[in-house]
């Protein structure tokens, strides 16, 4: 395996999915008109006063106003640069097209409508920056909104969540910095999860080094989750709404773009990108194609969206998925295992798939807790259907474990009788809650319950 990189992004195990170094905190200073919309944008300024969001129809005035920066932009060939751009042009977009959308809920409990037109000044800059990208016009999980927000408050200090700040931001409010920046605190472990599929996808032997790699992609994993779980710390649930429809896309999400979005001065005809959401993250998909767990996806529409949402990734990260899912492919890492009947290193995949399992799990209580408890709204922000998108992808790790486990044996640190208990209870889990969501009037509260009953609550 390679390096993949497009100057912003280096996969590899250096720098896992982070960037290469901090993103630019602010655009140079030929922006200035630009830069000063970013700044103006949030519901609360830094100082604590109002912004142009806290107020409805002030954000598109002003955003009507600043210059068409489409030629300068042409211009750009510095990576962060561009990648700065991105981030202010995403966040001026769904802050424009939204902001409608946002002001209705407050008003009455209910997403609105968005605009359906985005202007040229906005339009074409914004579509001239993604293409030197390579990726869609639209607030992004990468470039935009996590991976290329971030800034260390403390510069010497670590990537826990409580030391990041937003370069740029919708709310201002700490539950929004602490929802996406515990997502970089968690890619902090990533360069060891690259360490680990490089080394497994690259290994020429049938035991020690692959269950040595298994058993570090199966600890990085673990860290990775205990970060994951201090959501629930990071940002309370009950303020996701303050942010939340700013990150909505326009494809999947008909009741708030019913016909799509005019890119003023480039199409004429309306096009429809999916939101901003943490399904665009790296870690579970890498772990997914490194396990063989991707070989288990169910063939529907769930899966399509899962797939479709690959494409929403920079150029270099959509490479690495497509040479590591080639390498594995040709190895496939538990058929590797048990044709060497290596009992340690099976045990290690488990683990992987234990933590793959309890990532989608504790991802779905999110769901329960941050979604469903506060908004009837059905689809999430990358358009998909809130009910049984995360649960199609539970049924493949549960699935690729019962596998794994007819060829796993009795040791002094296995017991299958022990593991079968607690498989059963999280096939349990998933079927109870899917028959409570499948009455149209289900209360969400109880499907969240069902995880304290059966021993998988997240907190």
């Amino acid at each position: 395996m390679q390096s993949f990189t497009d100057g912003f992004f280096c996969v590899d195990p250096t720098h896992g999915f982070l960037p290469i170094s901090e993103p630019l905190a602010t655009l140079p200073s030929r922006y200035n008109e630009l830069q000063e919309l970013i700044d103006q944008m949030p519901i609360v300024k830094g100082d604590g006063s109002q912004g142009l969001l806290a107020n409805d129809g002030a954000f598109e005035m002003a955003a009507s106003s600043i210059p068409n920066f489409v030629e300068a932009v042409r211009d750009e060939t510095d990576p962060f640069v561009l990648a700065a751009l991105f981030r202010a042009y995403g966040f001026v977009t769904s802050a424009y097209t939204l902001a409608p959308a946002h002001h209705t809920f407050l008003k009455t409990g209910k997403y609105g409508k968005a605009h359906e037109l985005l202007p040229s000044n906005i339009a074409q800059p914004f579509v001239a920056v993604a293409d030197k990208l390579g990726v869609y016009p639209w607030i992004d999980y990468h470039y935009a909104y996590s991976l290329g927000n971030y800034q260390k408050i403390d510069k010497s200090g670590s990537f826990e969540w409580t030391n990041l700040a937003m370069a740029a931001k919708f709310s201002g409010m700490d539950d929004e910095r602490g929802f996406i920046m515990l997502h970089v605190d968690i890619n902090q472990y990533s360069p060891d999860m690259i360490r680990a599929v490089f080394a497994i996808a690259e290994a020429e032997d049938q035991c020690r080094h692959v269950s040595d790699s298994v058993k570090l992609l199966a600890d990085t994993l673990e860290k990775m989750n205990d970060r994951r779980k201090l959501m629930w710390e990071a940002s309370r649930w009950k303020h996701y709404n303050d942010f939340r429809v700013f990150i909505m896309g326009v494809k999947g999400n008909d009741d708030i773009f019913p016909n799509g979005l005019i890119y003023e001065g480039v199409w004429d005809e309306p096009h429809a990108y999916r939101g901003q959401t943490g399904a665009q993250d790296n870690i579970i998909p890498t772990a997914d194609i490194a396990s063989g767990v991707i070989h288990y996806y169910p063939q529907n529409q769930l899966t399509e969206y899962l797939l479709d949402l690959r494409q929403y990734r920079p150029v270099c990260i959509q490479e690495f998925f497509k040479a590591l899912a080639k390498q594995m492919a040709e190895r496939p890492l538990a058929a590797r295992l048990i044709e060497a009947d290596d009992q340690i290193g099976m045990q290690e995949l488990m683990r992987v798939y234990e933590e793959i399992y309890l990532f989608r799990n504790g991802h779905w209580q999110f769901v329960q807790k941050y979604i469903m408890q506060n908004t009837a709204y059905p689809k999430a922000t990358g358009g998909t259907p809130i009910t049984s998108w995360i649960p199609n992808q539970i049924k493949a790790v549960l699935s690729a474990m019962k596998d794994l486990s007819d060829a796993m044996r009795d040791t002094d640190s296995f017991s299958k009788s022990h593991w079968q208990e607690n498989y059963d209870k999280k096939v349990q889990l998933l079927n109870k809650q899917l028959e409570i969501v499948a009455v149209e009037a289900f209360d969400p509260e109880a499907v969240f319950k069902l995880n304290l009953e059966l021993g998988y609550q997240d907190f």
